[in-house]
């Protein structure tokens, strides 16, 4: 209250209070894209790991994981392929049609049908770039413990998509074959290994869950029908 007995307003009063931050709404939706960008490695060897970098290949949204010639390399790294040459963009185009060959080359070995003659030649050509004899050597490691074996480097990525082609077949056509399965999820269909033969969906979390959330609403949907 001042001299003439008028309350006098808080120094503050003709200010806006700050504007509290936002919360970030797209957060959850970056991190959901960066999990999904992720490359997969569990698909049980080097050509189904291939196969992996392309999730939900039959939906109407396919999440391409090989987006650049980057990400190429960074692949091969991971997989211990990285050439003595760096891929270009011609390699990416190669690593792409080599994976969508094997998608369908697997599939139809799985689905226990007759591979198309053309995917079997492409893949054939594919590894027909692996060149022998295998050469290999004995490697110090990283860490500084004892050497540990290992094939010489590919000299380009034709190369290194030879020995993918190569693992793949012989993969596909040998007693190995009978422990492949696909994913159960329409949209995925991710060729991986099952020794033990009860397996539904792919190593991937989020298949298994979509799948059992669609079958639990599809029982209540019966109960509820029920007299």
């Amino acid at each position: 209250m001042n001299a003439g007995g008028q309350h006098e307003a808080p120094a503050d009063a003709g200010r806006q209070a700050p504007d509290r931050e936002a919360p970030d709404r797209e957060a959850p939706d970056r991190r959901r894209t960066d999990q999904q960008s992720e490359f997969r490695f569990d698909g049980g060897a080097t050509w189904q790991n291939l196969l992996g970098t392309r999730g939900q290949s039959f939906g109407p949204h396919p999440i391409e994981r090989l987006g650049t010639v980057e990400r190429l390399a960074a692949w091969l790294a991971h997989c211990e392929l990285s050439p003595d040459l760096a891929p270009a963009e011609a390699d990416l185009a190669k690593t792409l049609s080599l994976r969508d060959a094997l998608s369908a080359l697997a599939l139809a070995v799985v689905d226990g049908r007759p591979p198309e003659p053309s995917v079997v030649a492409r893949v054939v050509e594919f590894a027909a770039a692996d060149p022998g004899p295998v050469r290999v050597a004995l490697v110090q490691s990283v860490g500084g413990g004892e050497p540990a074996l290992r094939r010489a480097a590919p000299a380009d990525t034709t190369e290194a998509l030879g020995r993918i082609a190569r693992q793949a077949l012989e993969q596909l056509t040998g007693p190995e074959r009978h422990q492949l399965v696909s994913c159960a999820e329409h949209d995925c269909r991710w060729v991986f290994v099952d020794p033990t033969g009860r397996r539904r969906w792919c190593p991937s979390p989020s298949c298994a869950s979509r799948g059992r959330v669609r079958a639990l609403r599809a029982r209540r949907r019966t109960d509820a029908d029920r007299p």
